[in-house]
């Protein structure tokens, strides 16, 4: 499985792509939209298929974690993901997505994920999701077979008004780089030199896997990170470059998670 993604800043655009999808043959259970706030009254108005009038939120069926119980086999999810606030997304895989994110979605839908639903969830790009949603813009993500059956998917939803998950990340980036940039210039080294190497470093620590966890949890993983890099740069000297911007990674999502916890 490979997730394709699509940042829509109208969620009327997000509704309609999901809608597309659906009449494109995508199974719902593969198909997720993420949008900020407790926004059911919005979701429920999204339509499976052309035939499904009485929208998604009606053929997904319940309600749950922060927003309620459960009245049917399906899900509309609504939970506070930790430096973003209230998010409400459709079905397991929106589950699946906001409990990688750290929301707790409940007991009956951590039950349910215990299948194949995690297969392919892109934990390295829930960052940029959470970005987003913090500007206000709907996430809607969709679950492919392969590179072939993902292609179709990405047009889609680039032709119902999306933009690109890399575009996304390119944009979250821009807005860090100047204070990144200040930060790594008081080390002695050039930041122009050595970006690619700190970026990958400051995105590593961001994985949904290492977020919130103190260092010892997560630094034999970093040191195998940084072994498969070395690894791929023979005779670049990375080692510096990646180690302080994972560090100051931690740094930036740290802020997330104590404010998280002061709530």
């Amino acid at each position: 499985m490979q997730s394709v993604t699509g940042v829509f800043r109208s969620q009327a655009d997000a509704h309609r792509a999901v809608e597309d999808l659906c009449r494109a043959g995508v199974p719902a259970d593969k198909i997720t939209l993420l949008t900020p706030g407790d926004s059911r009254h919005q979701v429920e108005s999204v339509p499976v298929v052309a035939a499904e009038h009485q929208g998604m939120g009606k053929a997904l069926g319940a309600v749950l974690g922060a927003a309620g119980g459960v009245t049917g086999g399906s899900l509309l999810v609504a939970a506070i993901v930790p430096g973003v606030g209230p998010v409400t997304a459709l079905g397991l895989l929106g589950a699946a997505v906001l409990g990688a994110a750290g929301a707790t979605v409940g007991a009956v839908a951590g039950g349910s994920l215990e299948n194949s639903m995690t297969e392919g969830l892109p934990e390295d790009e829930i960052f940029v999701y959470e970005d987003a949603l913090r500007k206000g813009r709907t996430v809607v993500i969709a679950l492919a077979e392969d590179t072939a059956v993902a292609a179709p998917i990405r047009e889609l939803l680039i032709a119902d008004g999306a933009e690109a998950i890399d575009a996304a990340r390119h944009q979250w980036w821009i807005g860090l780089r100047g204070a990144e940039q200040e930060h790594y210039s008081t080390s002695g080294r050039s930041f122009q030199n050595d970006e690619k190497f700190y970026r990958l470093g400051f995105e590593a620590a961001l994985h949904a896997r290492m977020r919130c966890k103190e260092f010892d949890q997560v630094s034999a993983e970093m040191e195998s990170s940084l072994e498969d890099l070395q690894a791929q740069y023979p005779g670049v000297d990375l080692t510096d470059a990646y180690t302080k911007g994972y560090q100051r990674g931690r740094e930036y999502y740290q802020r997330f998670c104590d404010g998280s916890k002061a709530a």
